[in-house]
Parts: C-alpha cells; structure tokens; sequence
C-alpha cells in the first residue's frame, strides 16, 4: 500500500538513496583494500594457482619422461652386457 504522504515519500526516496550510496562505497573500499593488497604483495614472488599448476604437470611429464629414458638406457646396457 503506497501513502499518500509527500512527506514520507521523501523519507523513503532518501533511505533508497542512502542505501545506494552505502553499497557503492563498500564496493569502492572492497575494491581499493584488493588493489592494496596487490600493490603490498607485488613485490613477493607469488604465482598464480594457474602457473603452479601448469608448471606441476610439466615436472610430472619430465616425471615419467627421464624414468621411460631410465629404463630404455638399463635395456640397452643389458643387451650390451649380455654379448
């Protein structure tokens, strides 16, 4: 039910106002304290867990490359010891 009142249509417009205006001034302060952070840790050799990743899988192939390359050299010494 809406009033009729001017009075109180104008409390309400400016609570609606005020809430709006706290909204966007929590999201400006969250922003600024991540920019800050950023600014405060970009000097420390952090990586992103993207990078950490990527940088896993490639020692896990280096891995499972140089221990096929371990077998395939204890092979052929076998076959050279063996003549």
């Amino acid at each position: 039910m809406q009033s009729e009142n001017p009075l109180i249509a104008d409390f309400v417009k400016i609570a609606n106002s005020a809430a709006g205006t706290m909204a966007g001034m929590t999201r400006e302060a969250r922003e600024g304290a991540r920019e800050k952070m950023r600014e405060a840790m970009g000097g420390m050799d952090f990586v992103s867990r993207e990078e950490f990743d990527t940088v896993k899988a490639m020692a896990q192939k280096a891995r499972e490359q140089a221990d096929a390359l371990e077998a395939k050299v204890a092979e052929l010494e076998a076959k050279l010891s063996g003549k």
